[in-house]
Formats: structure tokens, sequence, C-alpha cells
């Protein structure tokens, strides 16, 4: 780029881009000014990384302009986008596991001489670049990616862009896979970038993240740019309502009723992790009837393998799970599905859908010989069909056609298919782990209503989240996992989320801040202080 400080560093006017008879983008204009970060915000299938992947050269619009610093461009491939100094960072990361980071950054952009590889020239421009920005990149140059948490891959793709050039910089759903800790730091980077005269697109569904990192925020919905306004203008409620054209309702909704019977328990629990880890110690829990039970804790710290345990996904080394009185621990999953024990998995790619399925045959899993979906030892597929379009129609799933494939839905449709299927088998018992992960706000909310639809029927709720204000919006008890344990069980009106934070990181609270236990168990922490 050229640096040209009389014109914005772009500037699309009119971006239209179809898919057939799917209008994707409908005459979209936007402007990103020099050294800004810029958020593009909106729901699932809004239109978001449409619009960048034109701006990127990953597809060619079908009307409309696109200037870089105030000069028109047409970019055929994401290489002319390089070349005239954009960049884009996927959502997955377009990372070699095995190679090394510095292998990685140069890879396709290696210097030479004589002939060979300089590696030494290209481990000093990247040396220079994790400086400039005070990057940590540059500590795991000779380490394989594949080794490397998220948060500091996330980094190494924003080296790579910044090694070959780009001065615009565009962030899809970069939060989607970190946790708390690693947004802010990548927040920090934006920042840092912007000021050091970057300019930076920030694609996101989170509201909160928009506010506190953007200058400006676009709005898109259904293909269209509904509005532009500046980050230090407007507020949440505001965002959510011009992006599903409604008001959004963020508080806690009253509850009239109390727990009753207890349903899913577990005693003692002790569960060993794929590296042949123990990751939960001693665990004790407890959900009742027309109860929601908050799992609160940063991802990695056993919350994943216990609800593989409870669902009868993983075997326990030792102690006891019990539904209804009877103990199951020895049960299989299909055992406890009949039983009545439903499932909405962390991860909807893998483990919640076939991605290659349509819906159709994705309604079916699960309950391959379970009734009504089985008669006389076989598939009845036009119930499976009629399940299947009772849940598409139930759950507002977008395009509203099980011929559809999974693959073909966006995120949010995907988790609300899912939601829909379990809660449509008419359980006793809803292990819900992180239902809203990577969810637009429409679908949030949706998702939120249904969880706390079931606990007020009378069921029984397991809730996992790594999200604070979603544990403390639908839990009517939070228990805190630090390092496989439960350190404390709270009442989340009593608790606020720099506590909730604190506990997460391995630090008790005050005992008046508890709750007595009501049948979840509070696994003992020493002390001593543990670091975060």
């Amino acid at each position: 780029m050229t640096g040209n400080p009389g014109s914005p560093a772009v500037r699309l006017d009119g971006i239209t881009k179809r898919f057939g008879d799917v209008v994707a983008n409908d005459g979209i204009d936007f402007t990103l000014e020099r050294g800004s970060v810029h958020a593009l915000l909106g729901e699932n299938g809004s239109g978001k990384t449409t619009l960048m992947s034109v701006l990127y050269g990953l597809y060619n619009q079908d009307a409309g302009t696109i200037t870089v610093d105030g000069e028109p461009r047409t970019f055929d491939s994401p290489r002319d986008a390089m070349d005239a100094g954009v960049g884009m960072i996927h959502q997955h990361f377009q990372l070699v596991g095995p190679m090394t980071v510095l292998q990685n950054v140069i890879l396709g952009h290696e210097p030479t001489e004589n002939g060979l590889v300089d590696e030494s020239a290209a481990r000093a421009d990247v040396e220079a670049i994790c400086d400039r920005y005070d990057f940590d990149v540059d500590e795991h140059l000779d380490e394989r990616v594949v080794d490397l948490d998220l948060g500091v891959r996330q980094r190494v793709e924003i080296v790579k862009s910044l090694y070959r050039g780009a001065d615009v910089l565009v962030l899809d759903e970069p939060t989607a896979v970190l946790t708390p800790q690693e947004v802010e730091g990548l927040i920090d980077v934006m920042t840092d970038l912007a000021a050091a005269g970057r300019s930076l697109v920030f694609i996101t569904h989170k509201l909160d993240e928009a506010l506190s990192v953007a200058d400006e925020i676009t709005v898109l919905r259904d293909g269209e740019a509904v509005g532009t306004v500046a980050a230090d203008r407007t507020s949440e409620q505001e965002l959510a309502r011009m992006m599903v054209g409604r008001e959004v309702l963020f508080d806690r909704r009253p509850r009239d009723t109390t727990p009753g019977d207890p349903v899913l328990r577990a005693s003692d629990l002790r569960v060993t992790g794929d590296r042949g880890l123990e990751r939960v110690t001693d665990v004790d829990l407890t959900v009742r009837e027309g109860e929601i039970l908050g799992v609160a804790g940063v991802q990695g710290n056993g919350q994943t393998e216990l609800v593989e345990a409870l669902t009868g996904l993983r075997p326990v080394d030792s102690g006891t799970v019990s539904f209804h009185g009877a103990d199951i621990t020895g049960s299989s999953r299909r055992e406890r599905i009949r039983a009545g024990i439903a499932y909405i998995p962390e991860d909807r790619q893998t483990e919640g859908l076939v991605q290659d399925y349509d819906l159709v045959r994705n309604a079916l899993l699960g309950n391959q010989t379970v009734e009504p979906y089985v008669s006389g030892g076989f598939i009845d597929w036009p119930a499976v069909r009629e399940h299947a379009e009772e849940v598409v129609d139930e759950y507002d799933v977008q395009p509203p056609t099980v011929e559809s494939e999974a693959a073909s839905l966006s995120g949010g449709n995907q988790q609300k298919f899912i939601v829909g299927r379990e809660i449509e088998h008419d359980p006793d018992v809803m292990v819900a782990s992180h239902p809203t992960r990577g969810v637009d706000i429409g679908s949030i909310e949706f998702i939120h209503d249904r969880l706390l639809d079931l606990r007020d029927d009378g069921l029984a709720v397991l809730l996992v989240s790594s999200k604070l204000e979603e544990i403390q919006k639908l839990s009517d008890r939070i228990a805190v996992m630090y390092e496989g344990e439960f350190i404390d069980t709270v009442d989340p009106e009593d608790v606020t989320e720099e506590e909730l934070g604190l506990l997460m990181a391995g630090r008790r609270l005050d005992d008046a801040t508890a709750v007595e236990d009501s049948g979840t168990g509070s696994a003992t922490v020493q002390d001593s202080e543990v670091e975060q």
C-alpha cells in the first residue's frame, strides 16, 4: 500500500454476491478507515464472511466495486489481494501442523540465497515483526504448530500475514476457539496493530468483543447492511436489535418453581483422559428435577471428561453414576439414550452431526434402535423424516429443508437442529456442553429459552460452559471446576463475574459466598495460592 492519507484503507461500494438463487450480499457499502478496527457484526449466515471473502479474492462479486488505498481493484485470487496488502485470517487456521512456526510463516515466501532457503534472514524478519508488535511468537519459532495452544496459533496466523506484507487484516471470527484469557490477549494485539497504522476488519457476532476493540461497527442482516455506528455511541441492546430486527432480552428469567427429586447423580467420580492422566478427581454432583446446574471453568479442567463419563461416552475409573436412583455406571451411551439422558455435545461438527449427511439421517443419530424410528427391526424412514421436519419447523432451522446436508447450514442453524433433535426425544435430563459456542445472538437467545423451558417443565439440566454470563443467566446453582475438582458451589445471584473468575483460576472465595451443598459436592483444595 502507498499509505495515501487522503483515502480510506478499503472501500466497498454496492457489493452484491449471489450463489444461485441465494443473495448472500445485496448492494453492501463498507468503509475501513486507515489505522482503525472496524467490526463487522451479524448473525451466522448474515453475509459477513462472504463480503470479506470478496475483498480477499476468494469470490468475485456479481456487482459493485473494490477500492484499496484509493485505487480501484479487481481480485481474482487471494494472491492478488495479498499483493495489494490485504490479508485474511480464517476461523479455521490455515497452518501445517507438523511444520515449525517459522516454516509456516515463510511458506511460499521463503527468502533464498544461492538457490537455498535463507533461514537466518527469514528468522530475523519474523523476529523483527514479533518485536515491533510485542508478540511472543518468536519464542516458538522452532516448535511444531501442532504442539501449540490455540492462542499462539492465532498469533502465528497474524505474523504470517504481516510477514507477507498485509496492511489490511481481516480476522474472521478469531475468538471462536479461544479461552477468555486468550481473547483478552487477541484484543490487545488488535489494538496494538491499529495503533501502529494497520487497518483491521474484525468479523464477529459477539457484542461485547465488538464494543471492546472496534472504532466503528457495521451490522449485517440477511445479506444487507443495516447500518454503521461508532462503538462509543452505541450499546449491546442497540446492536442486538440491529442484528435480529427486534429487542433481545439479556436479563435472567425469574423462576416460580422449586427443584424436585434428584435425577442424575455422581459420587466420588474419577475419570482418566485420553493421555492416561486423571482428569476428574472425586467429583460429587446432583442434578434435580426442575433445576439447571451450571458447571463453570476454563476449558481443559476436566469438564469434557466429566460430561463424557455422565453420558456414557467414557468409562469411569472409580465412583458411581446413578439415574433416578439406579446405578448406570457401566451402561453404554445407547442405553442411557433409551433411559432418557439427552446430550448436546461441545463440538457440533464432529460430535453432533455427520456433515455430509442430510438432516433426515442426522435426525436419526443415536436413535437407530429406538421407537418410533424403528419398526419390525427396520428403520422407519417416513417417521424419521417427520421427526426431522418437526425439528426444522419448531426450531427455525434455515434453510427449512430436510434434504440439506448438515455442512451447508450455518453454525447457529446446526446448533438449533441438534438442540431440537435432543429435546424432541422427550428426555428426563439434558446434558448441554457449551451449547452456544460459536453461535450468534439470536440463536443464543433461542437456545437459552429452550433450556429454561426444559427446566420450567421439570427436567434436570446440566449446563457446562466457559461463558460466565451464560452460566450466571441460566443456572440455579454453579459448580466451579478447576483441575478436575469442584472447588466450590455458589449461588448465581450472590456471586460476581470477578468472583467466578477467581474460582475458575483456582482461588477459593470466603465461605460467606458459598451455597450450602444441596446435592453437589465441593471438593477441597489447599489454601496455598494457585497460579493462574
